[in-house]
């Protein structure tokens, strides 16, 4: 699978309606289903009102809603790849270059977030474009939307 592909996938995955446009809303729920609901001030969450801007400030033909190209510079960033890097070696397993559900669930506990084996594997099987188990850079970045 290219990486087009896998982020076709996941733009299917975030597409709820089958539109072929992702709402604001549609981002704040997948998101949400991803991280989990941290209203407890955890900071993964995403609200309406930032997934608004995020839409507004990506949507490029102006219907207010993101297009697979529109998503795609989303997922790919223009800045910030060093500093998402630096937040992939935190979750990563010993420097084997991936996220497994033990490492996310060990990095989870030292932020407070109490999760079980199977809610990290659920966690990562939602990212795992490639479908080996674990997490790498690429399925990382489009994570951390």
């Amino acid at each position: 699978m290219n990486k087009q592909e896998q982020y076709l996938r996941v733009f299917r995955y975030f597409d709820g309606n089958g539109d072929g446009k992702i709402s604001a809303e549609e981002l704040e729920q997948c998101v949400k289903s991803i991280v989990g609901d941290q209203t407890n001030g955890g900071g993964l969450n995403l609200s309406l009102k930032e997934a608004e801007a995020v839409v507004a400030a990506l949507d490029g033909d102006g219907d207010g809603l993101l297009g697979v190209e529109e998503f795609m510079r989303l997922t790919e960033g223009d800045g910030g790849e060093e500093e998402l890097r630096e937040a992939f070696k935190l979750y990563e397993m010993e420097g084997s270059g991936c996220i497994t559900p033990r490492s996310l669930k060990r990095m989870l506990s030292r932020l407070g977030e109490r999760k079980t084996m199977e809610e990290c594997e659920v966690m990562i099987a939602q990212f795992d474009l490639n479908g080996d188990g674990v997490i790498n850079f690429d399925e990382f970045r489009v994570m951390m939307l």
